[in-house]
This record gives C-alpha cells, sequence and structure tokens, in this order.
C-alpha cells in the first residue's frame, strides 16, 4: 500500500504540526533547531510542504529527501523548493543538534524582484548530498542575513518590513550562490571526471543508436547515470565548460548532423529522425539556430 504524503501549505500549519509556538509573520519562520525535537512516531513518515526552506545545521542530522538517506557530519546549507518529498530518518532530542531552519511562503516574494527571479537559484533543487559546506567566516555572514530577518519578523510588523525581508533574503541567496561557485572551484578535480563521464555517457548514448530509439536524452538521463540532481550537474557543466546539459546536448548533435549531411546519402528528415527529432523542422531550427544554415545550405556549401 502507497504511504500517504502530508502536505503542509502555510507557516501556521507548519508551526502547529511541529509543536512551534505562534508564528509572528504569515509568510516566513525561523526555527531554532535546538528546541525542535522530533519524537519516533515522526521517523519515516513523508511530506511536502508549500514552502520553501533553508537549514544550517552543524552536525549529523538524519534526513531523507527523494531517494537519498544523507547524514551530515558538519556545517552546512541545505535548500529545497516547494513540492519535494522529505521525511526524517531518526528522532531527534532537545539540544542535540545546533542550527537554524528558514521557512518561507512564495507569497512572501511574489511581488517584488527576488519573486521574479527565484528560479534563477537553482540549488533549491539540488540533493541533499550536493549540500553547501561553509567555512567558519561565511557560516558567520549567512547567519547575520539570517538575524536580520528574524529581527525584523520579531519586531512589530510596519510598512517596511515586507521590503527589508525580501531584501535581506535575496542577499543570502545571492551570497549562497557565490558560495556554490567557490565550492565547485575548490572541487575542480573531481568536477573533471564529471564532465568527462559525462561526455562519455553521451557519445554511448549515440553510438548504441539510442538517439533513434529513443530520442534526445534527457537531463534526467544523465543525472540518474552521474547520481547528481539535474539542476546541480548543469549548474557544474556551465561553471566548468561555460555550457549547460542542453547546451552540450545541442552542441553535439550539431557536429554529428555536419558529419551526417557530408558523409551519407540519408535525406535531411532521416538525419533528423536518427538524432532524436520527431519533427524534421525542429532539427533544421536547431541546425540554423547554431551555424547560421539550414541542413540543405550546409549540405551544398561544402
Amino acid at each position: 500500500m502507497k504511504q500517504e504524503i502530508n502536505t503542509i501549505n502555510s507557516i501556521s500549519q507548519l508551526h502547529q504540526v511541529f509543536g512551534f509556538d505562534k508564528p509572528t509573520h504569515p509568510l516566513i519562520s525561523i526555527v531554532d533547531v535546538s528546541k525542535w525535537e522530533i519524537p519516533e512516531h515522526f521517523i519515516g513518515v513523508k511530506y511536502t510542504s508549500e514552502l520553501y526552506t533553508i537549514g544550517l545545521k552543524d552536525k549529523s542530522c538524519g534526513l531523507q529527501y527523494g531517494r537519498n538517506t544523507y547524514d551530515f557530519d558538519e556545517g552546512v546549507l541545505i535548500f529545497t523548493a516547494p513540492n519535494q518529498v522529505q521525511s526524517v530518518s531518526k528522532s531527534q532530542k532537545l539540544d542535540e543538534i545546533q542550527g537554524w531552519m528558514l521557512f518561507f511562503h512564495p507569497d512572501l516574494i511574489r511581488n517584488n524582484s527576488l519573486g521574479n527571479n527565484i528560479d534563477n537559484y537553482g540549488f533549491f533543487s539540488y540533493d541533499v548530498h550536493e549540500a553547501l559546506h561553509l567555512s567558519d567566516l561565511e557560516q558567520k555572514t549567512i547567519t547575520d542575513c539570517k538575524s536580520m530577518i528574524q529581527n525584523e519578523i520579531s519586531e512589530r510588523i510596519d510598512n517596511h518590513s515586507q521590503t527589508v525581508i525580501s531584501s535581506s533574503l535575496e542577499l543570502l541567496l545571492n551570497l549562497s550562490k557565490r558560495y556554490y561557485e567557490r565550492q565547485f572551484n575548490t572541487r575542480s578535480s573531481q568536477n573533471s571526471d564529471v564532465v568527462s563521464q559525462f561526455h562519455t555517457i553521451l557519445s554511448s548514448y549515440y553510438k548504441d543508436g539510442k538517439f533513434t530509439e529513443s530520442g534526445i536524452p534527457s537531463v534526467e538521463y544523465f543525472s540518474e547515470k552521474i547520481y547528481l540532481s539535474g539542476n546541480y550537474l548543469s549548474d557544474l557543466l556551465k561553471k566548468e565548460t561555460g555550457y549547460s546539459i542542453k547546451d552540450h546536448i545541442n552542441n553535439f548533435i550539431i557536429e554529428k548532423a555536419k558529419t551526417l549531411l557530408l558523409c551519407e546519402t540519408e535525406s535531411i528528415n532521416g538525419i533528423a529522425y536518427s538524432l532524436g527529432f520527431n519533427y524534421p523542422h525542429y532539427f533544421s531550427r536547431l541546425f540554423k539556430n547554431k551555424t547560421g544554415l539550414t541542413p540543405q545550405e550546409y549540405r551544398s556549401q561544402n
């Protein structure tokens, strides 16, 4: 029997479910993890929420996220977006873990610049094992941003509160984006291995005839092979090579198409099908966008 997934729709409901005091703001809340007791009966219960979450924890804390279970052994920053299934894998006593969890509802940022740009922070869709590992100074800076927000929601709300809270939250996310870039840089040798692995998988997919059989590979296809989330893998490739997963796939297709156009007597429609396109005009559009020529023009001129 499929286990029921519980849904948390609001900050108030979050506080009620986990036994916190009544929130001081309807759209954002910060919880002291040391005061968060998780009893045995919460273990394995699946839940999803309509809230964004940012969490800083200092040591091992069992968390199951999607298909992965992970225990943190040092201070890390975790991000989750709305509608992602999570569950707790072990109980937690008072003062067992140090840190904080920040929750906010999309309505908090819906009518400002952060709301327009929230999708640019891809780390909200990273897997748990791709969490951000912070230096002591970075951790202090992030915590200072959290404290600014906490001061705002603890004091009496006024006409400026929404702007200050959103601006502080945006600063926290921009700093996290910077620190993730640092993390990519400090793991450059590991990242190079991932880039090489990605290209090997892409080449094998073509050699095995899967473009023709199954179509153009998806981001999920590579993320499952490499054991990284799609967003993290795409961001890693972008940082290392300047190109996203989609860019790499399209560039690969164009190079194969050039060879086929010059070396084969296959029709352009046939080449499009062999490269995974169900509709040849999509292939022609991509080819012209990348080369400035239609496939027929390229074949004629070469």
